[in-house]
């Protein structure tokens, strides 16, 4: 099974991107996904730069993935999303159909986890199209992935997000600026100052979700380590990590220790505890409420629809 990095949710340093893939060269990462999936305003890097980054990893031997916005806005977000599409290099994660629209029959390319595939027709259409890896949706559940991965089409690769904060929604209003009276127009960048987003707490002071520009995220880590075993039994092809601003060598180092059978799952959710300040979560891998906290929801009650 291979492992994958994500594109970075988050709106980071110039010199932070840079040093965060640089690190991943010496990992056992097999798959690094590079761009701006959130937000157009960040621009700390331009195409040509993610370019640059993109031939240091395929020369170190990673596989490397072009990702593009999950929500366009304007028409200067569709014509980079075309200069993208037309990169004539490496393939491209769509995020959106617009990008399917403009990939269909030009290469194979890859169906971001925030395309809507729920059955196993839409799946092969889309492959029809030239789709020749899919990355589940976060919210589907392990008897759903399992009857999508089974009847898939041929040599289409099925990817699972395995550990990161869950993408839940994305919106037209910047939900960091409206925490601060600011103005999306007059946003100031103010998402720079939260580098792993900006955590939302209920009445009764408990982390709840995470503000990410016009994203919303789980506050709780969504964390598959204790089911590495099942994805192994499944045959599914590729777990995915999203990226965080701390740990992520230890985090990489860790999993793929759990999938090679040298670090017990126990140890291993341990070592992983430092980098989840508001726990962890798999309840839509067991089919229920994805909040639940790991090993607090009876695997009986797992049925997804």
């Amino acid at each position: 099974m291979k492992i994958s990095i994500g594109p970075i949710q988050y709106f980071w340093g110039r010199e932070k991107i840079l040093a965060f893939y640089d690190q991943l060269i010496d990992t056992r990462v097999d798959i690094v996904y590079l761009g701006e999936t959130v937000c157009s305003k960040r621009r700390e890097l331009n195409l040509n730069d993610w370019l640059e980054i993109a031939g240091r990893l395929a020369a170190s031997g990673k596989e490397v993935i072009l990702s593009t916005l999950a929500l366009l806005e304007a028409g200067s977000e569709l014509a980079s999303l075309q200069q993208i599409a037309e990169n004539n290099v490496y393939p491209v994660e769509a995020n959106d159909v617009a990008a399917v629209q403009l990939l269909a029959g030009h290469g194979p390319f890859v169906l971001g986890p925030h395309i809507n595939v729920y059955n196993n027709e839409t799946l092969a259409f889309l492959h029809r199209l030239g789709a020749k890896r899919w990355i589940s949706p976060v919210e589907l559940g392990r008897n759903t992935i399992t009857r999508l991965h089974e009847n898939r089409p041929p040599a289409m690769e099925t990817e699972i997000f395995a550990y990161g904060r869950l993408p839940l929604a994305f919106s037209a209003r910047c939900f960091s600026a409206r925490a601060h009276d600011k103005s999306k127009d007059d946003c100031g960048h103010i998402c720079s100052d939260y580098p792993d987003g900006l955590a939302l707490y209920t009445q009764d002071d408990d982390a709840f979700l995470v503000l990410n520009g016009i994203q919303v995220q789980s506050a709780t880590v969504h964390n598959l380590v204790a089911h590495l075993d099942e994805l192994v039994s499944i045959g599914i092809d590729i777990i995915r990590i999203d990226p965080q601003q701390h740990g992520m060598a230890e985090i990489v180092s860790v999993l793929s220790s759990v999938l090679d059978g040298q670090l017990q799952t126990g140890i291993a959710m341990e070592q992983l505890a430092r980098y989840q300040p508001y726990g962890s979560c798999d309840g839509y891998w067991r089919g229920g409420a994805g909040m639940a906290p790991v090993a607090a929801m009876p695997e009986e009650i797992a049925s997804d629809a």
